[in-house]
């Protein structure tokens, strides 16, 4: 009670690549259709099923002469599109690895200015920045201070306030006085 199991799609092709390697000739439907049962046991029904996709997938190559199609695939063209394939997931691979390397960069780089801006107020061009600041803030303050004590001598001759009261009814502590 033993059924016969068919050969799968992939087994099919990769058997009908074989008779075309073994051979080195080139082929019409109707030779295939013969040779295939017979030598690699893949049924005559399918045979023109599985070149066709052997043809799409570019494994096999078909002409047109005439009325007749024609089919052959060599080794050697095999080996080229492989070692293409293998060019290109090198490239591939090669590319993801770059871009990889591009990303951990470009990582570093943000940690770098990050790294950079936390040590900012220590660059020399940013302390000369901060003295010409605290300088120009310190004329401006002592300009201030040369006001107020202009506006106290005015009311002190147009008033005949003490000095003591306009400082305290203003706020002006004792102390105050010119920035060094």
């Amino acid at each position: 009670m033993s059924k016969k199991k068919g050969l799968s799609a992939e087994e099919k092709r990769a058997r009908m690549m074989e008779i075309f390697f073994e051979t080195k000739d080139v082929f019409q439907l109707k030779d295939m259709e013969k040779i295939a049962p017979k030598e690699k046991g893949i049924t005559a029904m399918s045979v023109k099923e599985v070149l066709q996709s052997l043809v799409d997938d570019g494994m096999v190559d078909c002409e047109r002469i005439g009325t007749s199609n024609y089919y052959w695939a060599f080794p050697s063209k095999a080996l080229h599109a492989r070692k293409r394939k293998l060019e290109v997931l090198e490239s591939q691979e090669e590319r993801t690895m770059l871009a990889k390397e591009l990303s951990s960069l470009r990582d570093q780089r943000e940690q770098l200015k990050a790294e950079v801006e936390k040590y900012k107020e220590c660059d020399p061009q940013v302390v000369e920045e901060i003295r010409q600041a605290n300088k120009v803030a310190k004329e401006a303050a002592n300009r201030w201070t040369d006001n107020i004590f202009s506006i106290k001598s005015w009311a002190k001759r147009k008033f005949g306030f003490e000095e003591n009261k306009i400082d305290k009814n203003f706020g002006i502590p004792e102390d105050f006085d010119y920035i060094d």
